[in-house]
Order: structure tokens, then C-alpha cells, then sequence
């Protein structure tokens, strides 16, 4: 069960606003992530936002590569609107207009992963 959190540089003060971007996000019409030859190549499993004065971490948990949902993720209507809404909120600009230029964000903001615990389920013998 991999998890990404992605970290935005926000300007605090403005939690409301950025919710309001959040509760009117358009969702991607499938969670099934397509590669080049439409095969499924990933998975969004869920995703969760967090926000604390200055900063916003986007939790992103998936099956497959990073990198394809990072890919899949650009060309979303929900994302792309969702990333020109929130520029006025930034306090460092995202370059995020261009596929090239959102995967490149993306895999920049990407926070090192320290430790990932999972419970595990022991069947009853």
C-alpha cells in the first residue's frame, strides 16, 4: 500500500479558501490510472488533504507507479482547475500549466517517505 504526500507551500491564513477549492474538486471519472497502450499501469486508492498554517500535504495512495499517476493526474479537468484556483493561496508558484511542467512538480514536492506501518491480520487457526 504505497503512499505519496505531496507538500504545497501555502500562504496561511487562508484554510477556508483552499477547503472551498477542495469541496468543489472534480474527481478523475476513474481510478484506473492508463498507460500508453491503455492497459491499467496504476491505481488511486484514496487520497486525503491535510492543512496547517503554511503548509498543505496532498496523501495520495496508490498501486502501480508513481510516476503514471503523477502523468494520469495532470491531464485531469479537476486537477487542472484545482491547480489554477489554489495559485493565489501559494507562497512558491507551481509550474503546473504543462503535463511536463505538473509531473516535474509533483516528483519535486514528493516527500521522502520515513516510515510506512500497515496492520497485519493473523487468521485464527
Amino acid at each position: 500500500m504505497p503512499i505519496a504526500a505531496i507538500s504545497y507551500d501555502i500562504l496561511p491564513g487562508f484554510e477556508d479558501e483552499i477547503g472551498e477549492i477542495f469541496a468543489n474538486f472534480q474527481r478523475p471519472a476513474s481510478p484506473t490510472v492508463p498507460g500508453d497502450d491503455g492497459a491499467e499501469v496504476a491505481r488511486i486508492l484514496g487520497t486525503a488533504v491535510f492543512i496547517k498554517n503554511d503548509t498543505m500535504v496532498r496523501f495520495i495512495e496508490y498501486e502501480g507507479d508513481l510516476t503514471e499517476v503523477a502523468k494520469f493526474m495532470a491531464a485531469q479537468p479537476g486537477v487542472q482547475a484545482f491547480e489554477r484556483k489554489i495559485v493565489p493561496y501559494l507562497s512558491k508558484p507551481r509550474d503546473t500549466a504543462t503535463p511536463e511542467g505538473f509531473v516535474r512538480t509533483f516528483t519535486d514536492s514528493t516527500m521522502r517517505c520515513l516510515t510506512l506501518l500497515g496492520s497485519t491480520r493473523i487468521a485464527a487457526g
